[in-house]
């Protein structure tokens, strides 16, 4: 099997740019679009006289700005449809004053739903704290955000400037930061941010004039001049411009290699970040690592093959961001234009890995996770040996994981259960009868839940902790482990207070970061 070396010169900015283009499916926005906005502010910054230190923090935090878009996707979702549709247009509007509130109205309840869904879904948001969840959105993505910039070495300054990108001018942002009280650099980027869409759209001319419509409200007023100024240089050239050349040249101070330990966390993070899209997929990116490397080690594989599928195993679903929460938290059957939607998510992630030359070798195995033997599946339709040894085991482990979790439309299934479906796609003619085997003994030599927990949480509070990440409401998770609901709204509580965390979407995030979601019941 010929993967190459697993000792690979890749610098951050590679794995942060690929990371953008993950925000920026999950926000229905066009790919590309964080980079060429980062591109944008940093032409910004070069007119206002930036010195190094502050171009450095306008680059990564222009990266990351938007990286926490998806950590609520599911309530987004819940309470307005899809939420993809909800952020794509969010550039739009102005947010102040009753910008906020009409915008919010169109979405409610999900665009195009019968008007006596929409008015359940009010009742609901009313009485099951929807409101409550809509209040924490935006500070759940600075969360996100500053937990990845802890996990790849990024310092304060990078986080302090992500935390005010969601900041006005006028005041009536979510941290009622105004004025010059806000970074320079999270004004540069708020600014890039809207201006890159209407560019893309308008020109100039369309860039220009919403940056006008908006100064003093959501921009800084001289902000706003300096760019109008100098609007056609700082657009000139970028639609002919290799974006992604561009953003790893443009890089402030040339970064040292990551080492490979360093390049083990961010390949986790990614895998964490793409996973809590969905409380139903919480762990499943580190849970197919872990299994398709018991299996590799089964059959043989030798030790750098072995590494590179655990790290393609790590990446294989960033392309899932790209599919609406409408979607994959759906409890009922999938139309066929949705089952479409679903079949691309592994050419997405194919096509962001691409981007780099180390990553590539990632995506060209990880994108083979639904293909099969008979050639029935997607997203290419290979049969045969067009299909790797790699691509084969990925393929085995993600099925067999996939089938161990729960899912909307269904319980999770015992070890046996998906045992015998995976055999039955050997009998089938869809699975390799060795991969299979392979991933079914790794299975079955896992090793024993720890009995240790991070931040003093006992056995029974990490199952209850399980459940909440997957969004299981507090009755549910009462009747699920036969516990009263007082019971479980204490176990919650007391979860919170350890993990100093406030709500299901942040208790998530820190679940998958800490591997509670890789352990499965029977």
């Amino acid at each position: 099997m010929a993967t190459g070396p697993t000792r690979t010169s890749i610098r951050l900015a590679e794995l942060l740019a690929v990371l953008s283009l993950g925000a920026d499916l999950g926000m229905n926005l066009p790919m590309e679009h964080v980079m060429r906005q980062c591109l944008i502010a940093l032409r910004i910054g070069e007119r206002l006289g930036l010195d190094e230190a502050d171009r450095g923090v306008l680059y990564y935090s222009s990266l990351i700005a938007w990286v926490g878009c998806h950590v609520d996707a599911y309530e987004q979702a819940k309470w307005f449809g899809d939420d993809q549709a909800l952020k794509g247009d969010s550039r739009l509007v102005d947010f102040g004053g009753k910008g906020a509130m009409k915008y919010n109205f169109t979405y409610f309840g999900g665009v195009g739903r019968p008007i006596l869904e929409r008015a359940k879904t009010g009742v609901s948001f009313i009485t099951a704290g929807g409101y409550r969840d809509a209040m924490v959105m935006l500070d759940n993505h600075w969360f996100a955000a500053k937990d990845l910039c802890t996990r790849v070495g990024l310092g304060e300054d990078v986080q302090e400037s992500v935390h005010q990108s969601f900041e006005r001018w006028d005041g009536k942002g979510p941290g009622k930061l105004k004025g010059d009280a806000i970074d320079v650099t999270s004004r540069i980027v708020n600014l890039a941010d809207v201006v890159e869409v209407y560019h893309r759209a308008g020109g100039v001319d369309a860039a220009r004039d919403v940056a006008r419509d908006r100064s003093g409200t959501q921009f800084d007023p001289d902000l706003v001049d300096a760019f109008s100024k100098d609007a056609e240089l700082v657009f000139s050239d970028l639609d002919a411009t290799t974006t992604w050349d561009a953003i790893i040249g443009a890089e402030p101070a040339l970064q040292p290699a990551l080492t490979d330990e360093e390049f083990c966390v961010a390949l986790e993070a990614l895998a964490d970040f793409t996973d809590v899209k969905s409380p139903y997929t919480l762990g499943h990116s580190r849970g197919v690592a872990e299994l398709v490397v018991d299996a590799a080690r089964v059959v043989h594989f030798p030790t750098d093959d072995v590494e590179q599928v655990r790290r393609a195993a790590l990446v294989h679903d960033l392309g899932k961001l790209g599919v609406s929460n409408s979607i994959w938290d759906k409890r009922g059957p999938l139309t066929p234009g949705e089952q479409e939607r679903v079949r691309i998510h592994p050419y997405l992630t194919e096509r962001m890995l691409a981007s780099s030359p180390a990553l590539a070798p990632l995506g060209a195995i990880a994108f083979q996770h639904h293909e099969r033997l008979d050639g029935s599946a997607y997203p290419r339709g290979l049969s045969g040996n067009a299909i790797s040894p790699a691509g084969r085991l990925l393929a085995a482990a993600d099925m067999y994981r996939g089938r161990r979790e729960p899912r909307p439309h269904r319980e999770a299934k015992s070890a046996d259960e998906a045992a015998a479906d995976l055999r039955a796609e050997v009998k089938a003619g869809r699975l390799d009868a060795a991969a299979v085997e392979a991933v079914l003994q790794a299975a079955g030599h896992t090793v024993k839940r720890r009995q240790e927990y991070p931040a003093g949480l006992t056995g029974r509070e990490v199952e209850v902790l399980r459940l909440l990440a997957r969004g299981l409401s507090n009755k549910e998770i009462a009747q699920k482990l036969v516990i009263s609901r007082k019971t479980a709204s204490n176990h919650i509580e007391h979860i919170y207070t350890k993990l100093d965390v406030t709500n299901r979407a942040r208790a998530g995030l820190l679940a998958a970061k800490y591997g509670l979601m890789t352990d499965l019941d029977d």
